[in-house]
């Protein structure tokens, strides 16, 4: 089969089933993510050479933990008061282990990651900001897909007119020893671009009041920051570990980490704006 036609049809059923899952139930959403969390799991594992046996199951309970005690809330006021907190744990811990992550990226002498290392960012790299993803869509009245729909939608908007900007007019290397053809000028086109699809995401998708609108202006502009530093960490686990792709589970696009390695750094990202955005409210 044509490379071209193979990659066309894996990122279609990909966005497919991807929108499909969010949209159907709050259980297929919860099912699909958690699948992705596993195979993300067993690939990273396998990119920084360590047992994929034990963090799989660490992974899997996690996930299924979370999953009990974000619907066991509903009636319970205790129970609701100790998933905060929870949910403010797993967020906290998540972001310190985004700050390593970021130190880790511009470390030249970074040559070999230490087996510490390696479980701190499956940890914080990879299982928590799979359950932080989940939380996104759930805001004050209930499950709503249309926000994690959105954040995904501004994701591939600033990855197609990052690649389109930068191969059009792109002359000045970002981060050229880890990402070669990624440009300035195409960062700062997928980042202009994310924040035009934002405003009319807001206003005709969403529908949020005009005076609300800023806030999916600074979602835009964190998935175009930290999406980008996020493909870059990937990157550098794969240079690494001398690997073009974390999998090869979606034909012509590599593993779930190559698809999702931009929203699970971001996820933290956002959801720290909502707790700030409920705190000043």
């Amino acid at each position: 089969m044509n490379e071209t036609l193979k990659r066309s049809l894996s990122g279609a059923v990909y966005v497919i089933l991807l929108i499909a899952c969010i949209l159907y139930s709050t259980e297929s959403f919860f099912i699909l993510f958690g699948a992705f969390l596993l195979v993300a799991t067993v690939e990273f594992c396998s990119l920084v050479s360590i047992n994929k046996i034990v963090p799989f199951i660490i992974a899997a309970l996690g996930y299924i933990f979370f999953y009990l005690i974000t619907f066991a809330t509903e009636g319970f006021l205790l129970l609701l008061k100790f998933n905060k907190n929870f949910d403010l744990a797993v967020l906290a811990a998540t972001l310190v282990v985004s700050i390593k992550c970021i130190h880790f990226l511009f470390d030249n002498k970074t040559i070999k990651i230490d087996s510490f290392s390696k479980y701190v960012y499956l940890l914080g790299y990879i299982i928590l900001p799979f359950i932080i993803i989940t939380k996104i869509p759930f805001g004050k009245a209930g499950y709503n897909p249309k926000i994690l729909i959105s954040i995904f939608i501004l994701i591939w908007t600033n990855d197609s007119f990052a690649y389109i900007v930068g191969k059009s007019i792109g002359k000045t290397k970002l981060f050229e020893r880890i990402s070669p053809k990624k440009t300035v000028e195409g960062f700062l086109g997928g980042v202009v671009f994310s924040v035009i699809a934002s405003y009319i995401i807001a206003k005709y998708y969403i529908q949020i009041a005009e005076s609300n609108l800023y806030i999916w202006i600074v979602i835009a502009l964190i998935v175009g920051v930290f999406g980008t530093i996020g493909d870059l960490i990937e990157s550098k686990f794969k240079r690494i570990a001398a690997v073009k792709d974390s999998g090869k589970i979606m034909p012509g696009h590599g593993g779930v980490l190559d698809r999702l390695d931009s929203v699970i750094f971001v996820a933290p990202i956002v959801f720290l704006f909502y707790q700030i955005l409920n705190y000043v409210s």
